[in-house]
């Protein structure tokens, strides 16, 4: 049945209706007033780096080296915008104080920024099996990083997942390839997607709000570390990366 739309004029025009109308929008304002009073924030403002990732200086991570050609930019502009930031690096990088043909000889860095979140993009495990490989396995782990000349010393949880191929010939059988990845959230280390979100919805009372994720993928050698081997690698990465990411990087809040 049609309704006579001077009917519905009507009633947008009854006295209830704009009372309610102006009641909601004086609820509405008094509680942004209110909230704002409080100290707390709920839209965050854009919390830049201090300085871009990709002047992380190279020369003070040793006994790391990145060559160059090792210093990867995504050309796919699809996939930078499902990363979700152009703030971002992804090193191939070589430990000198490793044999050459160790398994953990070099590895993938992959350091991502966000520096106004209102959402934690997907994750390895999301961007690896859409990739084309499948999750052999994931745990949950603790990484202990420690610099006695920084003095940086930090337990750090994070994920340990393992990745094969989908689809498994004769020569792809044997591939794994080992991920740990975790979290920075306004300066508080997590170790999953959930555990960000919880990190950045608490911060109700801070003005700004940032995350970053740091992945390393060992997937650089013929060989697979073991699980041990792919740990011990990443703290001693991580004891060089981090003490240089804190102090010149990351934003302070």
């Amino acid at each position: 049945m049609m309704i006579d739309e001077k009917y519905k004029i009507k009633v947008y025009l009854q006295p209830a209706f704009l009372i309610c109308v102006l009641v909601l929008a004086f609820t509405g304002t008094t509680m942004s007033v209110a909230i704002s009073r409080l100290g707390v924030f709920l839209k965050k403002d854009p919390m830049p780096l201090k300085k871009s990732l990709d002047l992380l200086d190279e020369r003070n991570i040793s006994p790391y080296i990145i060559k160059p050609d090792n210093k990867l930019k995504i050309q796919n502009e699809e996939i930078v915008k499902a990363l979700g930031t152009q703030d971002y690096i992804q090193w191939i990088i070589e430990d000198e104080n490793s044999p050459n043909n160790s398994s953990v000889y070099k590895c993938l860095l992959f350091i991502t920024y966000y520096d106004c979140p209102d959402k934690v993009p997907h994750v390895p495990e999301e961007c690896w099996t859409g990739g084309g490989f499948r999750k052999l396995g994931s745990e949950s782990i603790n990484l202990n990083v420690n610099n006695n000349t920084t003095g940086f010393k930090m337990e750090i949880p994070a994920k340990f997942l393992i990745f094969g191929p989908q689809k498994l010939g004769f020569l792809q059988s044997s591939i794994r390839i080992p991920n740990i990845y975790f979290f920075i959230v306004n300066g508080e280390y997590v170790g999953s997607r959930e555990a960000a979100r919880i990190a950045l919805n608490k911060n109700i009372y801070g003005q700004y709000s940032y995350f970053s994720k740091l992945e390393l993928v060992f997937n650089q050698m013929p060989d697979t570390p073991s699980k041990e081997e792919a740990i011990a690698a990443s703290e001693k990465i991580l004891s060089v990366i981090l003490p240089i990411l804190e102090k010149e990087h990351l934003p302070d809040i």
